[in-house]
């Protein structure tokens, strides 16, 4: 059975246990520590959640969580596919001429993903991701989430001359949210790229749109700072190098980070002033079976580095290091499901001339055919 057939067969019994996400959240809620999302924030993630078919939690949902921040607020993320129930969830919502310009937005991504343009599939595969500010929206939840896609099918590595799928996926998510095309946005996303040294790629792209307009970039896997010094000198960037230096060498020495990843919005007049670093300490591959499962001690030199930044909220990075990946067996009307959950990156956010923020990502996903 491949990953989308497991992912199939999971749906089919998600359906039958409820009808949205937060019918499947309010099951999970006693194994997420209220000092990362307290009762009042989890109100307002079920709320996000009841607009969200129940047939999401086959495929990776989670949280964004502030660690700098004292109040237990979160940002909520899930991911859904062109060709399965959840995909068909967000077509039915529109065919039906309901007014949800989200569905609207997925509906357009997934008809050029099937139809519309074979390039794009060719490089992003089926998968798209949506990010919705809760927690970081101080007037309650935005009208739109956000929009991510992956490069799962063909890899983005600096060097091999693949702007023309850079420009691809871009257009893609600008046309997904009704925005505009920008000549010089698109030039500039393939700007990043061209400057990437080889032994990187673009791992992500993402747009907000109920945000300040930007294409938000993630590209993994720079080895040294050195690395790092040369692309934002080449890219630059409008942000204090010598800030980003001192984080890296706090984090190299007190962690033994490998590899970084980088975070920038891109933008049609340049880049942002605000970059966001995340140490690497796994490689995840998409067509790895196990790829989504850590060991119980994979994260504590990250978190213990961090938990020396006197701006990290302390009790947080506790309740972090208890959030683990060893699978666990949940009990349903329809038989059993398998969960993984764990921490899948950290992000560090540098602005003017200091590191500024820290958040943990977290994620669960479950399985209904490991015992089919």
């Amino acid at each position: 059975m491949d990953i989308f057939e497991a992912i199939a067969v999971t749906q089919d019994r998600l359906a039958k246990e409820g009808a949205d996400l937060a019918e499947l959240l309010g099951h999970l809620r006693r194994g997420i520590s209220p000092a990362l999302i307290g009762e009042r924030e989890w109100e307002r993630v079920l709320e996000c959640a009841r607009k969200l078919p129940i047939t999401m939690g086959a495929q990776p949902f989670g949280f964004e969580l502030p660690l700098h921040d004292h109040r237990p607020t979160a940002d909520f993320g899930a991911s859904l596919a062109s060709g399965n129930r959840s995909g068909d969830f967000f077509k039915a919502r529109t065919r039906g001429g309901e007014s949800d310009l989200t569905a609207q937005a997925i509906t357009r991504l997934l008809a050029t993903m099937e139809a519309g343009d074979p390039a794009l599939r060719e490089v992003v595969g089926r998968k798209l991701m949506l990010e919705y500010d809760i927690g970081s929206s101080p007037g309650g939840n935005r009208a739109m989430p956000g929009f991510f896609l992956r490069p799962n099918e063909r890899t983005l590595c600096g060097g091999a001359g693949l702007d023309d799928d850079v420009a691809t996926v871009v257009d893609a998510l600008v046309s997904c949210v009704g925005w505009e095309p920008l000549a010089e946005e698109r030039r500039n996303v393939q700007r990043v790229y061209l400057a990437q040294p080889d032994d990187t790629r673009m791992d992500s792209f993402g747009v907000f749109p109920s945000r300040e307009r930007s294409i938000r970039l993630a590209v993994m896997g720079f080895r040294t700072p050195g690395a790092i010094r040369g692309f934002l000198a080449r890219l630059q960037w409008p942000g204090d190098p010598a800030a980003v230096e001192a984080v890296l060498a706090r984090f190299n020495e007190r962690a033994g980070v490998e590899r970084t990843g980088l975070n920038l919005d891109v933008r049609a007049d340049g880049l942002g002033p605000k970059l966001g670093l995340t140490p690497i300490v796994k490689q995840r591959y998409a067509d790895d079976p196990r790829g989504w499962i850590d060991g119980l001690t994979d994260w504590q030199p990250l978190l213990g580095a961090l938990g020396r930044e006197e701006f990290v909220v302390a009790e947080k990075i506790r309740a972090l290091g208890n959030w683990t990946s060893k699978p666990t067996t949940l009990f349903a009307k329809t038989g059993r499901f398998v969960m993984l959950s764990g921490i899948h990156h950290i992000k560090l956010v540098v602005s003017g001339d200091r590191l500024e923020q820290a958040k943990g990502y977290i994620y669960m996903v479950l399985s209904g055919a490991l015992s089919h």
